[in-house]
């Protein structure tokens, strides 16, 4: 079983390396501006698609806290 979760687990944090290069490259040739107004529909887009109050709720205490 041990196994089954390490492999799941290094598939989740291959999934997440591809996304970050994709947010990376989807930032390429915006104004600072432009990238505030992607993001912020990205959120919003995620957060609707999660729609787990608690963990949206965690998430947004995590990266505040990380914004200090």
């Amino acid at each position: 079983m041990s196994d089954k979760r390490d492999m799941a687990k290094e598939r989740r944090e291959a999934d997440a390396e591809a996304f970050h290069e994709a947010l990376l490259a989807a930032h390429e040739g915006l104004t600072l501006e432009q990238c505030v107004r992607m993001d912020v529909r990205l959120i919003l887009i995620l957060a609707s698609r999660i729609g787990d109050r608690d963990l949206l709720t965690t998430a947004l205490a995590t990266a505040r806290a990380g914004a200090k």
